[in-house]
C-alpha cells in the first residue's frame, strides 16, 4: 500500500514484543520505498517515511528480533527495470546509509517477487549496482535476494549469485497455489474455492520440493530460506493450520527457516483479539 494502514491497520509498537512473545524471532518489513521517494535525480526518499521505517526498525530490534527490510510493491520497475535502474540504485544507497549503525540482526532485500521483464537472465543488472551501492557504506549486511517468476521455488535452478559472501538466497512458497490463494479476487482468473490440502500427492509434490532445495543447497553450497509462505483467510482455520505446520515443519527438516505471511492484515495470523492460536501454535518456531 501506498499508504501505510491503508491495507489494515498502522503497526505499533507493542505488536513486536507480542510477535517476540509467541516464539518467533523475525520480522520482514514490506516498504514501499518507490511511493516515497521523487522521481527525478537524485530519487531522494521522503525524510519523514525513511525516519518511519528506522523507528519501526527500532522497535523490532529494542524487542529482541531480527528485522528484513524489504523493498516491496515496486512496480514500475517490473516493467521497465533499464528505465528504473538508477532510481532502484539510488533508494538502496540512501537507506543502505540510512542503517549504516543497525546491529548486523538488520538484514536487506533488494526486492520482493521480481517478475514480469524481471527474470533471472535480466536481475543482474539491477541487483549488481544495488549491491554495489550497500557495500559502499555496508560491507557486510546480509542482502537477500529471490529469482525471476515471484522468486517461486523453480526460480532457484538458474538464479545467478553475486560473488559476495554475506548475500542470501529467497524463494516463496504458495503451492498448491490452487489451495492457498482460493477465492483471491486480486487475481484474474480467481482461483475457485473448496480446495483442500493434506492429500497423498500434496504430500509427494511437498516431499519433490523438499528435494529441490537439498540439491540446490548441494550444488551451490547457499542455504536459501522461504520469505513469504501462507494460505489465505478465506481457507477454514483447520485447513490454514494444517498447511501452516505442515509448510514450516518440513522445510525446518532439512534447515530451511521460513516467514510465515503475515502478522496482520492479509493471509493473517493475528486479528483484534490477539493470535489466532489455532495457526501460531503448529507454526516451526525456535524460542533459544
Amino acid at each position: 500500500m501506498q499508504t501505510e494502514g491503508s491495507g489494515g491497520r498502522r503497526i505499533r509498537q507493542s505488536d513486536f514484543a507480542m510477535i517476540r512473545a509467541e516464539g518467533f524471532r523475525t520480522v520482514r518489513l514490506p516498504v514501499r520505498f518507490s511511493s516515497h521517494a521523487d522521481s527525478r535525480p537524485p530519487y531522494t526518499i521522503n525524510a519523514s517515511f525513511m525516519e518511519r521505517v528506522r523507528q519501526v526498525t527500532q522497535w523490532a530490534t529494542d524487542a529482541g528480533l531480527n528485522v528484513i527490510i524489504d523493498m516491496h510493491h515496486y512496480d514500475e520497475i517490473l516493467d521497465d527495470p533499464a528505465g528504473h535502474k538508477d532510481r532502484f540504485v539510488a533508494m538502496w544507497r540512501q537507506i543502505a546509509e540510512t542503517f549504516f549503525n543497525a546491529p548486523s540482526s538488520v538484514w536487506f532485500e533488494l526486492l520482493n517477487e521480481p517478475n514480469k521483464a524481471l527474470t533471472n537472465a535480466t536481475l543482474p543488472d539491477i541487483y549488481e549496482p544495488a549491491l554495489a551501492a550497500i557495500r559502499q557504506s555496508n560491507l557486510a549486511r546480509p542482502v537477500i535476494i529471490g529469482g525471476g517468476n515471484t522468486s517461486q521455488l523453480d526460480s532457484l535452478r538458474d538464479m545467478p549469485m553475486p560473488d559476495d559472501p554475506y548475500v542470501v538466497p529467497t524463494f516463496h512458497y504458495y503451492d498448491p497455489f490452487d489451495f492457498t490463494h482460493q477465492g483471491a479476487d486480486y487475481i484474474t482468473p480467481t482461483p475457485p474455492l473448496g480446495a483442500t490440502f493434506g492429500s497423498a500427492a500434496d504430500y509427494a509434490r511437498l516431499d519433490a520440493d523438499l528435494q529441490t532445495v537439498r540439491d540446490y543447497m548441494s550444488r551451490t553450497g547457499r542455504v536459501p530460506f522461504i520469505g513469504e509462505y501462507g494460505a489465505i483467510q478465506n481457507i477454514s482455520l483447520s485447513q490454514r493450520a494444517t498447511y501452516y505446520g505442515a509448510i514450516s515443519h518440513a522445510f525446518a527438516s532439512i534447515g530451511i527457516q521460513s516467514c510465515a505471511w503475515s502478522f496482520t492484515n492479509t493471509f493473517h495470523l493475528s486479528n483484534n483479539s490477539g493470535w489466532i492460536t489455532d495457526i501460531t501454535s503448529v507454526i516451526a518456531t525456535t524460542t533459544d
